[in-house]
């Protein structure tokens, strides 16, 4: 899925329109997902803890510049940046940096970027909105993302059995995204009552025994999925199974909500409404509800409040939870409608009418 010249042409007519409306001399982008924005895919990650790169990209009124110490310069032109024109500003690793090297090339106070550096000016949110609305190829990458990551966690959640801990489902998880190539930045998984106590159960030695939540964040090309999906060893507690259909609902009602040109503040009191129709008023408060997604996990937590507007073809990953169960799917604000790219394969499916839809959320998994 490399990037066309059509992609490419206009991600960099965005830029220097940016650049244009600060009246700048150039644009550089340091983090990863910019650079994957970008360069339509390329990966610059050599730790995925940073949020910057090995290699930094500088466009300026002069063209196109990659800006990298000697290690990692040849590898990005040769394997992320081929074809796409950049010019090559490098230094010895060992007394270099990215300031000295952007300085070079245009005055640091007429430089916009995406991180804090000396001079230049900060953008970091006006660069953001720039990948907000997904070109076609971003859209078909995304597809193919969360296909695999709809597999991957299909076969994992399948093969579970009792006894076995958080950290191996984990690592069964990890292992089968990484074998496709894909990066997990998120893995959670709660077993038991850990899914009733904790929101973000990071993966310990617990033992699965009667049900297992498994939640991925998982990247490639820069574009990240987002999904959560319930097992249950025998048929769950009535407690349970209502708690569930009823996160299925609240989850419905943001999807359905989230068509382009309606203001993310709406969406966000539909589905807090939504909590309170399926008669649990308050487990919003308990954590996020999820929001904007695409080259990052969140681009923003959603609030009453926020005044955006869903862009077309804009990625979104709602992630409602009611203590013990969750909800979560990425999905597109697709012109016809919401398209939820993430879904599982032969999952069970529960049907959730709304006003003039019906939206399929995952059911619990019965093992």
């Amino acid at each position: 899925m490399k990037a066309t010249p059509s992609e490419l042409a206009e991600k960099e007519r965005r830029v220097r329109g940016l650049m244009l409306d600060h009246e700048l001399d150039g644009i550089l982008l340091m983090r990863q997902d910019n650079f994957a924005w970008f360069t339509g895919g390329g990966d610059n990650h050599i730790s995925v803890a940073s949020e910057t790169g090995s290699g930094s990209l500088l466009i300026s009124s002069e063209g196109k510049w990659l800006l990298c110490d000697n290690i990692e310069s040849h590898r990005l032109l040769e394997e992320e940046l081929e074809g796409q024109g950049f010019k090559l500003e490098e230094w010895m690793w060992w007394e270099g940096n990215v300031e000295d090297a952007a300085a070079k090339l245009a005055p640091l106070e007429r430089i916009g970027c995406d991180r804090p550096i000396r001079d230049a000016r900060l953008l970091d949110q006006s660069i953001a909105r720039l990948r907000w609305s997904l070109l076609p190829e971003e859209v078909e990458r995304y597809r193919w993302l969360g296909r695999k990551v709809g597999d991957c966690l299909n076969e994992t959640c399948a093969s579970l059995k009792p006894g076995v801990s958080e950290h191996r489902v984990a690592a069964q998880l990890g292992g089968r995204l990484l074998a496709e190539g894909i990066i997990p930045v998120v893995l959670l998984v709660a077993a038991d009552e850990r899914a009733f106590r904790y929101r973000h159960p990071v993966p310990t030695d617990k033992q699965v025994e009667k049900q297992a939540m498994v939640v991925v964040g998982a990247r490639k090309w820069g574009l990240i999925v987002s999904a959560t999906r319930i097992v249950h060893f025998g048929q769950p507690d009535k407690s349970l199974a209502a708690k569930h259909a009823a996160v299925v609902r609240v989850d419905a009602a943001f999807i359905g909500a989230t068509i382009p040109g309606m203001e993310v503040g709406e969406i966000f009191w539909r589905g807090e409404n939504a909590y309170r129709e399926v008669g649990f008023p308050d487990e919003w408060k308990l954590h996020h509800q999820g929001g904007p997604t695409g080259y990052a996990t969140r681009e923003f937590r959603a609030t009453a409040d926020r005044k955006e507007e869903v862009l077309a073809n804009q990625a979104f990953a709602w992630n409602p939870s009611i203590s013990g169960t969750k909800s979560e799917d990425t999905i597109i604000a697709a012109p016809g409608g919401p398209e939820i790219v993430s879904a599982s394969p032969n999952w069970p499916m529960v049907k959730v009418s709304l006003v003039g839809s019906v939206i399929q959320r995952p059911g619990m998994l019965i093992l």
